[in-house]
């Protein structure tokens, strides 16, 4: 089958600006206006469960094999973060002090600052990264502060394949299933559930549409309309929740509530409305980073921790806009070296369990 580049090319895009989100709402925080962060999330992580939805099949085999690659895959890199987080560690202690280990890990803020560091591996912070609880890596704080999106993804992609494999005439319904829980949860907040279900409920609303979605394409004399009723439906918020909403909109994100809802419609209208009308012919770098958007996902976490050493000392500096220039490229690059070194020592982990495998494999027949 021949590959749609227009997937890579926006996966490539939405990758391009978590990388933005991750700048603007973390180390941007020191310098940047509240309102230029909160515009940094017009592309969010919707948009990825949209194109989970258009590239999902109703191959319950080849899915569940999909999953448990990406679960080894994520398995070997916070193996490699907990070793790396470890060692570092190790050599503040050794070489330095305890003190200047807390000044270090002050320049994320105070409250990231470890009240005890000890020089004994915690496995058991391994085991717990490994059943994605994503509590903090010091060393690199944005990695499990990003990691909420992968545990989603596994509930709706197991659940997804569930409906499209035994329920493909129903999907409609489980479309409205999900949008009327959506509703109830946000106009009954006492009954709002913890943990996953908020963030299921929409996000597989977004999924399934965008499976509907696959193959199709919005008819032109549709694109005003849709577009004319994002801007309703904005307009709706701002009057009926007020101004200082679009201030509170990142907090609307966890767990996604109707605001926020409203505030991704144009994002997902936008990336429905070019689906099948955008021809993307050849690869270039935003296509790359959509093919490899897995280990871009792990080295923003990275690479959005590193940028704090250059923006705490530069924030006085520079104006804001001039200081975001110089910061989100270059994050945009060290996420790129980053995951080609991340892509290398997933290559290594996987030849390690090939060994590992044949080495344990039984030879009697």
């Amino acid at each position: 089958m021949k590959r749609d580049l227009y997937i890579d090319f926006a996966k490539g895009l939405a990758t391009i600006s978590i990388i933005f989100i991750h700048t603007a709402f973390w180390s941007g925080q020191f310098y940047m206006p509240v309102e230029a962060r909160v515009f940094s999330l017009v592309f969010d992580v919707a948009l990825f469960y949209a194109l989970s939805g258009i590239t999902s099949g109703n191959n319950i085999e080849k899915t569940l094999y999909r999953l448990l690659k990406l679960q080894i895959t994520y398995m070997i890199f916070v193996t490699f973060l907990f070793f790396l987080d470890y060692f570092f560690k190790v050599f503040g202690l050794s070489f330095f002090s305890f003190d200047w280990l807390k000044d270090f890990y002050s320049t994320f803020g105070s409250k990231y600052v470890p009240r005890s560091i000890s020089s004994e591996p915690q496995w058991q912070i391994l085991g717990n990264w490994y059943l994605h609880e994503y509590s903090n890596c010091d060393t690199f704080p944005v990695v499990m502060g990003s990691f909420w999106y992968l545990k989603v993804y596994y509930i709706l992609t197991v659940l997804g394949v569930l409906i499209l494999r035994f329920f493909p005439k129903h999907i409609n319904w489980f479309i409205g299933v999900c949008v009327a829980l959506t509703l109830i949860f946000n106009l009954f907040p006492q009954y709002y559930p913890n943990g996953q279900g908020g963030y299921v409920a929409f996000y597989m609303a977004v999924f399934l549409i965008g499976n509907r979605m696959k193959g199709k394409m919005i008819p032109t004399k549709m694109v005003p309309v849709l577009y004319g009723l994002v801007a309703v439906a904005l307009a709706w918020m701002f009057w009926n929740y007020g101004g200082d909403m679009f201030y509170k909109l990142n907090k609307q994100k966890f767990p996604p509530k109707i605001p926020y809802i409203i505030w991704t419609l144009f994002s997902l209208v936008t990336l429905f409305v070019f689906y099948n009308r955008l021809k993307i012919t050849k690869s270039n770098f935003i296509t790359n980073v959509g093919q490899n958007a897995i280990f871009f996902y792990f080295a923003q976490g990275m690479s959005s921790s590193l940028i704090y050493f250059l923006v705490v000392p530069m924030k006085d500096s520079l104006p804001w806009y001039l200081l975001v220039l110089i910061i989100y490229p270059l994050n945009i690059f060290l996420a790129f070296l980053i995951s080609k070194g991340l892509k290398k020592v997933d290559d290594l982990g996987w030849m390690v369990l090939e060994f590992l495998r044949e080495k344990t494999t039984s030879k009697n027949p």
